[in-house]
């Protein structure tokens, strides 16, 4: 699994372009990110190298952040690739909270971060099917 931090911004002009600037200025490299909005605010949750860093520097600079753990892995980067661990998890009555794409070393693969109700069971299914789990080294 990776560390995943969320961090909660205020919808306005500015709030993104502070949380970055933190990372930028401490050499925090981000593998992946993805943002949620609504009307007031936002939800940007990142991957990133040194995560136990970063949430600490992003918590002393007034962001209102948190740590969660998400599952990782890869699969071809081919047409279906990603349908073969959506049926899995499917099958074994696993509910998929969001999902987004990773930056990894991995040539030819696509790397997918995803928020599940069971971790335990989703690695235990992405095993049993022989899917290759990620990890922080791999984070290209």
């Amino acid at each position: 699994m990776l560390n995943q931090i969320s961090v909660f911004v205020e919808n306005k002009t500015g709030r993104l372009a502070s949380v970055m600037k933190v990372l930028t200025d401490n050499n925090i490299d981000i593998r992946a990110m993805t943002i949620a909005d609504t009307t007031d605010f936002g939800i940007v949750r990142l991957v990133v190298r040194d995560a136990d860093n970063a949430l600490k520097l992003l918590k002393a600079n007034d962001c209102t952040a948190n740590l969660t753990k998400v599952v990782a892995f890869s699969v071809p980067d081919q047409p279906g690739g990603m349908y073969s661990v959506i049926d899995a998890f499917e099958s074994a009555g696993i509910n998929i909270e969001y999902c987004y794409s990773l930056v990894t070393n991995k040539e030819g693969r696509a790397s997918v971060a995803v928020r599940v109700d069971n971790n335990d069971k989703a690695i235990e299914v992405l095993n049993s099917k022989g899917i290759s789990l990620i990890s922080e080294d791999d984070l290209g």
